[in-house]
């Protein structure tokens, strides 16, 4: 499955969490995202988005406000730590979102993501609380995440 990845601020291409993806069989796109100008990171993504036409976008941290702000489609979004509240102007997503979060981030409140999930009208379901931090690159949550972009999860 092809797999479009919109790293956080400050983090880098082939990171541990799209490697983790990579590394079980799927084409992961991984651009390098402008970390200055929110508004040219959301024209690189979105170019990415219509120009490969991925099953998933997942986003993490700022990456998830950048989802969020995307012109999608029928694109399927994991959003993992989202910091909608930090950029752009999406206040809600589109049914089917999946949202993985620590309750045990210190960049992100917990309590973000559960507006998020009810402001949208998604299900309880749609927040998964895992890990104990913000980066969410142990065992569990990249499992999550991986069964979240299979649409194993909710």
């Amino acid at each position: 499955m092809r797999i479009l990845f919109l790293h956080g601020w400050h983090s880098v291409p082939g990171g541990v969490k799209p490697t983790y993806l990579g590394d079980r069989g799927h084409d992961v796109l991984n651009p390098a995202l402008d970390d200055d100008d929110f508004a040219l990171a959301l024209r690189q993504a979105q170019a990415e988005l219509d120009r490969h036409r991925p099953a998933v976008v997942v986003g993490s941290s700022r990456g998830g406000a950048l989802a969020m702000n995307l012109a999608a489609g029928p694109t399927r979004l994991v959003l993992m730590c989202p910091a909608w509240r930090n950029w752009g102007e999406a206040r809600t997503v589109k049914p089917g979102t999946l949202v993985l979060h620590s309750r045990h981030d210190e960049t992100i409140p917990f309590a973000d993501s559960i507006e998020l999930v009810r402001a949208s009208g998604l299900p309880k379901t749609a927040l998964i609380e895992c890990g104990d931090d913000h980066r969410l690159a142990t065992p569990v949550p990249l499992a999550l995440m991986l069964a979240a972009c299979e649409g194993r999860c909710v």
